[in-house]
């Protein structure tokens, strides 16, 4: 298990992290880390290991591009010195693109996404010292010729390759999706292609702990 006792793992990204969390403090009672994976993997991580007592924080934002997370990165990460970073960006980087397309100022385009992502990552590894997870964007197509699922990949190429320069750990949440969309229809996991169902969200949160090194017969 990379997690050690005591730590604070803080999740930041858009929607699918954000998922209805305090937007205060992104953490406390009453499903205060929302409903999606962030919630499912602090649920696991009480049950299977409640002697490490992890503190989770979701710091997730609802429409959030990387440019946003730019903007709040030293209120919402720096400052709340995290042990370990988790960082899913990029869905409403290449989604605007696709459905506001005449609105360009929206549009975040991959040279900047790749630029600012580094610059967050760099400036985060002073303060999350045990580490930094990149999952990649992902988008819940089976058809990899779809327009935006090809876009979507190539910004989730830009993920693997910052976290392989960078000594990230990496979470390729497509490849993780698309096992699962060999069986089900793309709108079984998602109504939209990108907002996960409760079975969508616990994908993410599998994924993400076998990065983890999560003991599933512990």
């Amino acid at each position: 298990m990379k997690l050690e006792r005591g730590q604070k793992l803080l999740f930041i990204g858009d929607s699918i992290t954000d998922c209805d969390r305090n937007k205060q403090d992104g953490e406390g009672l009453f499903g205060a880390l929302g409903r999606g994976y962030v919630a499912q993997v602090d649920a696991l991580l009480q049950a299977v290991y409640p002697e490490l007592g992890i503190r989770v924080v979701n710091m997730g934002t609802s429409g959030n591009t990387v440019r946003d997370l730019k903007a709040r990165w030293q209120e919402d990460v720096t400052d709340k010195k995290p042990d370990v970073l988790s960082i899913m960006i990029g869905t409403n980087d290449v989604w605007r693109q696709y459905d506001t397309p005449f609105i360009t100022d929206w549009h975040v385009y991959i040279e900047e996404y790749e630029q600012t992502l580094r610059e967050l990552v760099a400036q985060a590894k002073p303060v999350a010292r045990s580490g930094i997870v990149l999952m990649t964007p992902f988008f819940l197509e089976s058809n990899e010729q779809d327009a935006m699922r090809r876009t979507m990949d190539e910004y989730g190429a830009v993920v693997r390759r910052i976290a392989d320069e960078t000594g990230c750990l990496f979470v390729d949440t497509q490849a993780a999706f698309n096992k699962v969309l060999a069986h089900l229809y793309s709108a079984t996991l998602a109504w939209d292609r990108v907002h996960p169902t409760a079975a969508g969200h616990m994908v993410l949160a599998r994924a993400f702990l076998q990065a983890m090194d999560f003991d599933w017969t512990k």
